[in-house]
Parts: structure tokens; C-alpha cells; sequence
């Protein structure tokens, strides 16, 4: 099962980003509130489905990344390895592209993104199954909250993925 999910990692990255940039791009035509409509249109189905699915897939990816000791990459706080990110954030300011790899601020990025996006999938579900009743709400504007951070999170993670292919170029 190890090595089915390593192998599978760079698939489990691109469903996740097609994923989860169809979820953002089309939810403002959800039409959903604090229940599912009885004639939901085909953007409501689709980011049910498609929802579902990247959930599905961002746990799988999330044991794939924790696998062989490299949760310490994407989440080093976990064990209070907080100064090199620190340090790559600094560099930052001071024109400094940190490196992509290590326990460093864009792998960091990269694993706070992926939490973001298994919090906006387990909002999403608990929004689902709490379909039609007062808490519905709730899980709805939690889940508005968390996708939001994510989408923020995927943007940092974009722009600092196109900061080491420029790096990458100018060498």
C-alpha cells in the first residue's frame, strides 16, 4: 500500500489542484444555503461530487506526504521546528527565494494548504450531512471560512512554485 501511494503522489497532487481549483472557481454559482435544493442545479451536484472526491484524495495525499518521516517537511511545528521557516520568511523580505525542499517556509506552505483543504472538505461534508437543520448554517459558514484560508494558502503555494521555476530558468 506504500508504494501505491508514493507512485501515486504526483497523480494525488494534479487531481488536487484540478480539483480544487474547479471548487473555487465555480462556487459562487452554488446555490446552496441550509439545505440542498430538491432540483439542485449541476453546480451543486458537481461540487458535492466533485468535493467529495478531492476529500477523499487530500487524506490519501496527506498519509502519502507523512509517509517515510517527511511529515517533518510539511509540518515541523509538530515537533517545534519553527526557525527555518522562520528564516526562509526573513530571507524572504530581504529578495531571498527560500529552497523548495527541507523543513523550510514553502514546504510549510505546501502542508498548511493541504490541512486547509482536508478542514474545507470535513466543513463541507459536516455542512452535507447537517442538510436541513439549524446547524447546517454553521457548518456552512465554517466551511466558507476554511475554503477561503485555503484558497489563500493555494495562492502562496502557486506563487511560490512559480518563484523556483523562474529560479530554476534564470540559472
Amino acid at each position: 500500500m506504500r508504494r501505491l501511494l508514493e507512485r501515486s503522489s504526483r497523480l494525488q497532487h494534479l487531481l488536487l489542484a484540478v480539483g480544487a481549483v474547479w471548487l473555487i472557481v465555480t462556487s459562487p454559482w452554488v446555490g446552496m444555503r441550509r439545505i440542498v435544493p430538491d432540483n439542485p442545479t449541476l453546480w451543486d451536484l458537481t461540487h458535492i461530487a466533485i468535493g467529495l472526491v478531492v476529500g477523499l484524495v487530500a487524506v490519501a495525499y496527506f498519509v502519502t506526504q507523512s509517509l517515510g518521516g517527511r511529515w517533518r517537511e510539511h509540518w515541523p511545528w509538530w515537533v517545534g521546528r519553527i526557525r527555518p521557516a522562520g528564516r526562509d520568511l526573513a530571507g524572504l523580505f530581504r529578495g531571498r527565494i527560500p529552497p523548495s525542499g527541507g523543513d523550510g517556509l514553502f514546504p510549510v506552505i505546501q502542508g498548511l494548504a493541504l490541512l486547509l483543504l482536508i478542514a474545507a472538505a470535513a466543513t463541507g461534508l459536516g455542512w452535507l450531512f447537517a442538510d436541513g437543520s439549524r446547524a447546517a448554517l454553521e457548518w456552512r459558514e465554517w466551511h466558507i471560512l476554511t475554503a477561503n484560508a485555503f484558497g489563500w494558502c493555494l495562492l502562496a503555494h502557486a506563487l511560490a512554485g512559480a518563484a523556483h521555476v523562474l529560479e530554476f530558468l534564470g540559472d
